[in-house]
């Protein structure tokens, strides 16, 4: 058995200790929202964060986790970070075809978490690891220094 806290909610999951976390959220605990893009952690949409940092999920073993915090997209909404993440996102319009976003989203909250006032620059550095397939990159740019001036 490994212990899981998601969410802040302790999760006893029965399963191999090599199981990347993203399979654990997905299929043991249906928590879906966390996405499959590429499995080697190169595309970002399986970002969550632990212990408040964003990392990709798809290659996280659950043994290394067990005891820290997990946070998913289902609860990034939660924290004002993340609420104001997510507004802006809105207001922008930023997804399109949508799929790519929540890994987006965990990632623009782990940055202003870190950075109150990112610069175009550390947006960029912060993001590189997450791939849009729609191109809406000038969107979710606009987005983080939308939601980073309303925290401000």
């Amino acid at each position: 058995m490994t212990s899981l806290n998601i969410n802040s909610k302790e999760h006893q999951l029965d399963a191999d200790p090599s199981t990347p976390v993203l399979w654990a959220l997905r299929d043991s605990l249906g928590l879906t929202g966390t996405k499959f893009g590429c499995g080697a952690a190169l595309c970002g949409a399986c970002t969550v964060h632990l212990n408040g940092q964003a990392i990709r999920s798809c290659v996280t073993p659950i043994s290394s986790v067990s005891g820290q915090k997990i946070t998913t997209i289902e609860a990034i909404g939660q924290d004002k970070v993340g609420r104001a993440v997510q507004a802006a996102w809105i207001k922008h319009d930023v997804a399109q075809c949508g799929y790519c976003q929540s890994g987006q989203i965990m990632s623009a909250t782990a940055l202003l978490k870190a950075n109150k006032k990112p610069s175009d620059a550390d947006i960029d550095g912060a993001m590189a690891g997450n791939i849009c397939r729609c191109g809406t990159y000038v969107r979710i740019r606009a987005a983080i220094h939308d939601a980073a001036s309303t925290l401000a």
